[in-house]
């Protein structure tokens, strides 16, 4: 066997060959068990003499033969090693040849080889496939990290993909409306372009982090590993090495007629050092080994784009803020990592004091502390290498932007009141509702919009202060939000507000104050196919503020009382006389659905028996048929005239109408359907829009609709049914 002048570095000669160099480290291991096994046998056929000697050493012979490419130079080598053995099975097989010389064994060498050489056996080779194991743990956990980054860099790639399809789709918008919807739907395909960049640059990072941590992971954690790998199998050998020594001095005391064979023997053993197995394995498994390439970026197969960084003025904005936030970062996590490196060096120095048999430990434990210890060392390194990547690649594309601005001191908040944000104007909604308060002057905004908010925080105002900026900051997200006009040809129909005069009464119109919440300063659809009249100017309402993107819901008519007769037209008694029972029109053809109701088709005239309750009246038809029909579906024929229709804003009430059959509005519950809820308010609340209740604490309403997931509650108070937040009121 030749000496070893330099000594083999799996980490450096092998690269990401784990399961190679496993696969002969196990090996290497499970022939402990066949040599302990040996001795176990060994025995045995010390007490029947020479005359079975003979056969053991032929039948280890075999084995041998079997096992000698394998744990020499593993299970596929690069290049095949020919009558070429390790130096433990040269070593092997001179022991086996001093068996075979001896001739007889008496029956306490027998008895020693079970006590000194088996047993010790047995405990090395458990101790370490333990061992092992944990290497083959720990390395299944660094390609699930590496896996972890590369899935993190394609979850980030699908994003913005999907950024870039939502562009194409908001530009395809864009190009289809028209009028108001057309500046909207432009102003949408802006912000998802600005969106689209901040996706992209944080695709970006995400490529260079996930080359960074595949680098660190080719040339560094894997390299770690085999060199462990490496030097648990060179320390297997070690302890064999001093098992062997040990049956050699047994058998050099008990069998005196054979001790030149044994000094023989005892002489191969210490040339049979660590790395001459180790440096036979490495010559005949080293081979041609290619780093995967780097992670480049790949243009969306919707948007097509370079790998430049986008740098216009929006996009500074989200980089400072991710610059700072790196920045900020990076002191304590390099401080972070230098603990945590020297905390596993520390480990290993006392792995090393166990391996010179200095250290009373069990191995097993300090070698799975200082995996973990590396895990959470690589968990860090990980931030700092991300931290540090970001840092140089925004300086690299835009400088240090950080430099005079003035960051906003953010804190986590969860809003317990309605609150808008600062930079979108939309309000932040949520079962928890939780964004960003800046602590020195009060900027509002969601979680998402954090990174996107400029660094020009005033410094620490005062309540008044604050109270101003929060007024400018609404009022500038509000003029981002809605649209400008440019002339009459861009301007948008306005419509009326809804006001108690147009809607049904509180009972049978309980969703029309949800409605006109939702949909603030919208026109109501008209159920009637009359053209509408020029609508006055005090109905008009403001549509420069954020709440003028208005849904179109359909609401049940005006109450009775204020339908006016149709021009020219009088009161028809059926006789001509001035009789004093109320009459009324069916507006709408109603058919009975339960006791109690009359079916009435539509237009005839009914009397009215029974004023309004509950949304339901008592009516009498020609054929004096009395029974209760819905409010909303007769018109009261009376004198009082009624104010402007209300009329839809729909694309088709503005540009012409199609005549079909009436359908008639949605029908309050009948009387006594169900049991009237009230609740108190907790806090003391002002209305923010006319769709609003105005209430002081304690104060009592009717429930007429509960939360249903959009944090108000519709309620009725002297017989106006509208809106108030569900968190400031408590059923009673």
């Amino acid at each position: 066997m030749a000496d070893v002048d330099i000594a083999p570095n799996f980490g450096l000669e092998l690269k990401d060959a784990f399961k190679t160099v496993n696969s002969w480290v196990a090996g290497g291991i499970s022939w402990l068990d066949d040599i302990q096994q040996y001795y176990r046998e060994r025995s045995v056929i010390e007490k029947e003499y020479s005359a079975k000697l003979a056969a053991l050493a032929k039948k280890y012979y075999e084995k041998k033969a079997k096992k000698s490419s394998s744990l020499s130079v593993g299970d596929t080598p690069a290049m095949t090693p020919g009558s070429l053995e390790s130096a433990s099975l040269t070593t092997w097989t001179t022991q086996l040849t001093t068996v075979e010389s001896r001739a007889a064994e008496h029956d306490r060498y027998g008895t020693e080889l079970i006590t000194h050489i088996a047993e010790p056996l047995k405990a090395l080779g458990a101790r370490y496939e333990d061992l092992r194991k944990r290497h083959v743990e720990y390395a299944d956990k660094l390609e699930k990290e590496r896996d972890s980054t590369y899935s993190d860099l394609r979850k980030m790639k699908g994003k913005y993909d999907a950024a870039c399809q939502e562009v194409e789709s908001k530009r395809k918008k864009a190009e289809s409306s028209f009028d108001y919807s057309k500046t909207k739907a432009q102003n949408a395909y802006q912000q998802q372009i600005l969106e689209m960049h901040n996706v992209k640059n944080s695709y970006l990072i995400a490529i260079n982090v996930t080359n960074k941590q595949k680098e660190k992971y080719y040339h560094e954690y894997v390299p770690e590993l085999l060199d462990s790998l490496q030097d648990l199998s060179e320390s297997r050998t070690t302890k064999l090495n001093g098992i062997w020594s040990l049956a050699a001095q047994l058998e050099a005391g008990v069998l005196k007629r054979s001790t030149d064979f044994v000094n023989h023997l005892s002489q191969e053993i210490p040339r049979n050092q660590p790395s001459l197995d180790s440096m036979m394995f490495v010559r005949h498994n080293a081979g041609p080994w290619q780093e995967p390439g780097n992670k480049v970026f790949e243009p969306s197969p919707i948007w097509h784009d370079d790998d430049a960084m986008v740098v216009d003025d929006t996009a500074k904005v989200f980089l400072r803020n991710v610059l700072g936030k790196s920045k900020a970062q990076l002191g304590d996590l390099r401080r972070e990592v230098d603990k945590k490196r020297r905390e596993v060096e520390g480990t290993k120095r006392v792995k090393q004091q166990i391996r010179e048999g200095k250290d009373k430990r069990d191995e097993v434990e300090v070698v799975r502390a200082i995996f973990a210890m590396q895990e959470e060392l690589h968990q860090v390194d990980h931030k700092r290498l991300t931290a540090e990547v970001e840092t140089s690649t925004i300086t690299a594309a835009v400088g240090d932007v950080t430099l005079g601005a003035k960051s906003h001191n953010f804190k986590s908040q969860t809003f317990k009141i309605p609150t808008n944000c600062d930079l979108c104007g939309d309000r932040i909604w949520g079962l928890s509702a939780k964004g960003f308060d800046c602590r020195d002057c009060g900027y509002t905004c969601h979680s998402k919009c954090e990174m996107k908010v400029p660094a020009e925080c005033p410094g620490e105002q005062n309540k008044e202060e604050r109270k101003k900026l929060k007024a400018e900051r609404q009022e500038t997200a509000n003029s981002l939000k809605s649209p400008t006009s440019t002339g009459p040809s861009d301007s948008v129909t306005e419509l009326p507000t809804m006001s108690r005069s147009n809607t049904m009464n509180s009972l049978s119109s309980g969703y029309a104050a949800s409605a006109h919440r939702s949909v603030s300063g919208s026109g109501l659809r008209s159920p009637t196919e009359e053209t509408p009249p020029e609508r006055p100017a005090s109905l008009k309402p403001d549509i420069s503020g954020p709440n003028t993107l208005r849904k179109n819901r359909v609401v049940a008519p005006p109450p009775a009382a204020y339908i006016s007769e149709l021009p020219g037209s009088a009161p028809v008694n059926g006789s001509g006389s001035t009789s004093n029972e109320q009459k009324g029109k069916m507006l709408y053809a109603y058919d009975a659905n339960g006791g109690g109701e009359v079916t009435v088709a539509e237009g005839k005239e009914v009397t009215i028996l029974e004023p309004d309750d509950g949304g339901w009246i008592k009516v009498r038809t020609a054929g004096f048929k009395e029974g209760l029909v819905p409010t909303a579906y007769v018109e009261i024929l009376a004198s009082a005239p009624r104010p402007s229709s209300i009329y839809s804003n729909s694309g088709s009430s503005l540009g012409g109408s199609v005549t079909t059959k009436k359908q008639g509005p949605a029908v309050a519950p009948r009387r006594g359907a169900k049991k009237l809820k009230y609740v108190e308010a907790l806090y003391e609340y002002t209305a923010q829009s006319e769709a609003e209740h105005s209430m002081y604490e304690g104060e009592r309403f009717v429930l007429i609709k509960e939360d249903p997931g959009d944090g108000w509650a519709e309620v009725e108070k002297g017989g106006v049914t509208k809106s108030v937040p569900a968190n400031y009121v408590q059923a009673v």
